[in-house]
């Protein structure tokens, strides 16, 4: 049986490869990396199949992922050369467009790009996927399938692919936990109390939308009463430039994943 085989060991692989094995998936996993530490850890952890040699790695693949940097990925290829037999590869680097793919592999390889999240170790991930022309149903499902075990998965046009990729982190998550909860902690909150008071604020309500069917706009205005607490907090933050920041920080996201264009 031939295997998924991921190129690259860091941090997405490890997530990746913690949530299929919490769901069971069946298929070998091989993974290659330069990094002898990695793959010993990788080993070690989740009992993968470690590959020092690229070609061997990508000669065991059914499912090629493709997890390096993006900055790695042009000499990656280059490495590997064209291929024999008929291959999916998945692109997981942000910001490299399938055209800039499609030929590396030459003609007998059909390209994605996915977009998975972190969260996926947990098998409540989410992950963007975007196919090329040259992608058949069967190989369609089979990549769905891997990153299904790992929680939802969306088609996005790769038009949209970059403002999904700097939307969707968990990154914004963390990032508005730790901040909320420091500024509860100036407020004279321990800081337990005030994670747990910020965590309920981010997580908890976000699921009561999302398992709900309550419109968010009636959401907001059902937790801030005009004239009331929360109502007070939210405006000081808009005019303070909330939103502004949160647009151009998006923005700035955007155009780092653009600049991956020319590196592959």
């Amino acid at each position: 049986m031939r295997a998924t085989v991921f190129l690259g060991g860091g941090r997405i692989t490890s997530a990746l490869v913690a949530g299929l094995r919490l769901a069971k998936y069946d298929k070998p996993i091989v993974v290659h990396d330069r990094h002898p530490a990695k793959l010993q850890q990788l080993k070690k952890q989740y009992g993968v199949t470690i590959e020092r040699n690229l070609q061997r790695a990508v000669q065991q693949a059914e499912l090629l992922i493709i997890a390096v940097r993006p900055d790695s990925v042009s000499d990656l290829l280059q490495k590997i050369g064209k291929i024999s037999r008929p291959l999916s590869a998945v692109s997981l680097a942000a910001g490299i467009p399938l055209s800039n793919l499609r030929a590396r592999l030459g003609p007998r390889g059909r390209w994605a790009r996915a977009m998975p999240s972190p969260v996926c170790r947990t098998g409540h991930g989410l992950t963007a996927l975007t196919f090329d022309r040259t992608f058949s149903r069967t190989a369609r499902h089979e990549v769905r399938n891997l990153f299904e075990n790992v929680g939802s998965v969306l088609d996005v046009p790769e038009s949209q692919f970059d403002a999904f990729t700097v939307t969707y982190s968990s990154s914004h998550g963390y990032h508005a936990l730790a901040t909320l909860a420091d500024a509860a902690q100036k407020l004279g909150l321990d800081r337990k109390t005030a994670l747990i008071a910020a965590a309920h604020a981010l997580a908890d309500g976000i699921l009561s939308w999302r398992e709900g069917k309550i419109p968010l706009d009636r959401l907001l205005h059902e937790a801030a009463t005009p004239g009331g607490i929360a109502a007070a907090v939210m405006n000081a933050m808009d005019s303070f430039g909330y939103k502004r920041t949160i647009q151009q920080g998006l923005q700035a996201g955007l155009t780092r994943a653009r600049k991956n264009a020319n590196r592959a």
